[in-house]
This record gives C-alpha cells, sequence and structure tokens, in this order.
C-alpha cells in the first residue's frame, strides 16, 4: 500500500517562496519515479516536475529556473521548492509515484493548496 500525504501549501504574496513536502510510503518499487503536478481552478491538472530513483530530474517549461523538486536520502519524503511565485501559480498541488520510468503515475496524493496573491 503506498501513501502519499502533501503538505506546506499555504497563502503567499506573489515573488515569494513556498516548499511543499509529500511523505511517501510505500516499497522502493513503487517510487521508480515521483512527481508534481498541480490544477488550477478551471484547468485539468497539469505536469510540474518529476524526479527519478536515480534522481534525475524534469521540469515544466512554467517550471524550470524557478522551482526544484528533490528527495531526502531515503526517498521517502520528495520536496517542491517554488521561488518567485506569481498568481498563475495558484492551484492545488499533487504529489505522485509510478513504478515505471516512463508511462503514467499510479499512486497520488490528496493535494494542498497553494495561493499566491497579487
Amino acid at each position: 500500500q503506498v501513501s502519499l500525504v502533501e503538505s506546506g501549501g499555504e497563502l503567499v504574496p506573489a515573488g515569494g517562496s513556498l516548499r511543499l513536502s509529500c511523505a511517501v510510503s510505500g516499497r522502493t518499487s513503487d517510487k521508480i519515479r515521483m512527481a508534481w503536478f498541480r490544477q488550477a481552478p478551471g484547468k485539468e491538472r497539469a505536469f510540474v516536475a518529476s524526479i527519478s530513483y536515480s534522481r534525475n530530474t524534469v521540469y515544466a517549461e512554467f517550471a524550470r529556473g524557478r522551482f526544484t523538486i528533490s528527495t531526502d536520502n531515503a526517498q521517502n519524503t520528495v520536496y517542491l521548492q517554488m521561488n518567485n511565485l506569481s498568481p498563475e501559480d495558484t492551484a492545488v498541488y499533487y504529489c505522485a509515484t509510478s513504478t515505471s520510468t516512463i508511462g503514467t503515475f499510479q499512486y497520488w496524493g490528496r493535494g494542498t493548496r497553494v495561493t499566491v496573491s497579487s
């Protein structure tokens, strides 16, 4: 059984920073790849960033240079450091894990809300 619990979402002013955390339980084979997605009001869920078990990272264009995904040494927690936030970053942020290096993510958390005020 895989459990993902996000935390760290809050109201932050534009230009500010925030670090999201996601506590991940489960076998190593269930978290070959971990990622953050977000869903803004009225929009579809969008990929933000991912990190593989070997710590290779991939970022969406809007996240590159502002967001950093990382994990702790045991890969039990995945972080998303977000800098220079703008109101367009307002969304519910979800973490997810995959049992493979490609394809879909099988396990999802319930999300943490980030609101960026202008």
